[in-house]
């Protein structure tokens, strides 16, 4: 082989094989042999031959025409890929035509269900974590009705396991450790729009800070010992 005819043929041209395909065949249940034969379709299609005969496709494969034939047969059987009709405009000729949008559209919805999946499996471990945070600081488990609460919090008020977690350290801080407290400080951060952890803090140090009362001194308490200074938390169940 002379060098200017090897280039033009390495050069010739490449087909780009989807890495989601090569990653998830076989969550579609398609084997080696069926992936190839995808493979090869979609090379004739990028090359312009949008209705490769089976004798085509079996050229370049080790299996046989009627293989490649009963494997195109099941592939549109399952839905994976479509034979569509077109009417040229200028000849008016029918043709048929090849068409992988049902095996995109296939490992779409597959790719969309395993990101559910995930985001579920993080919910729950989330969840796990958070009950296990509460019966931490609680020193005890968490009674049944409290647990639902807990869900309740996500799953209904939309809160995250961040700022949940957030509330409890609040309810610490202020010494008044129970569902019912935790409850209300959520409440009013809701109904304040406070969605992040970062809210809730400056929203907690405002509070605080227009809760402190100013200590007003006499010549009797001049002549007392000082006492360690205290700053009051906030109390969110006397919010009306």
């Amino acid at each position: 082989m002379e060098k200017t005819s090897y280039i033009k043929w390495i050069t010739s041209g490449n087909v780009s094989v989807p890495m989601l395909l090569l990653e998830n065949y076989k969550k579609l249940q398609i084997n080696e042999l069926e992936t190839m034969l995808l493979i090869h379709l979609h090379s004739y299609i990028e090359k312009g031959n949008y209705f490769p005969t089976p004798e085509d496709i079996a050229s370049r494969m080790t299996c046989t025409v009627e293989q490649c034939c009963d494997i195109l047969r099941k592939f549109i059987q399952r839905g994976f890929i479509s034979i569509e009709d077109q009417v040229e405009h200028i000849s008016n000729v029918r043709t048929e035509s090849y068409s992988l949008l049902p095996l995109w559209e296939k490992l779409f919805t597959l790719l969309n269900e395993q990101g559910k999946e995930k985001e579920q499996q993080t919910k729950v471990k989330q969840e796990e974590s958070l009950y296990t945070i509460f019966e931490r600081e609680f020193a005890r488990p968490l009674s049944p009705m409290e647990c639902e609460t807990l869900s309740l919090w996500i799953d209904q008020d939309g809160h995250t396991t961040e700022l949940i977690t957030a509330a409890l350290r609040e309810a610490v801080i202020s010494g008044k450790m129970n569902i019912r407290y935790i409850d209300r400080i959520l409440y009013e951060w809701k109904r304040n729009g406070i969605k992040t952890v970062e809210q809730a803090k400056e929203h907690g140090k405002k509070f605080r800070s227009y809760n402190k009362q100013p200590e007003v001194k006499s010549t009797e308490d001049n002549n007392k010992p000082k006492e360690k200074s205290t700053t009051p938390f906030y109390h969110w169940l006397e919010k009306p």
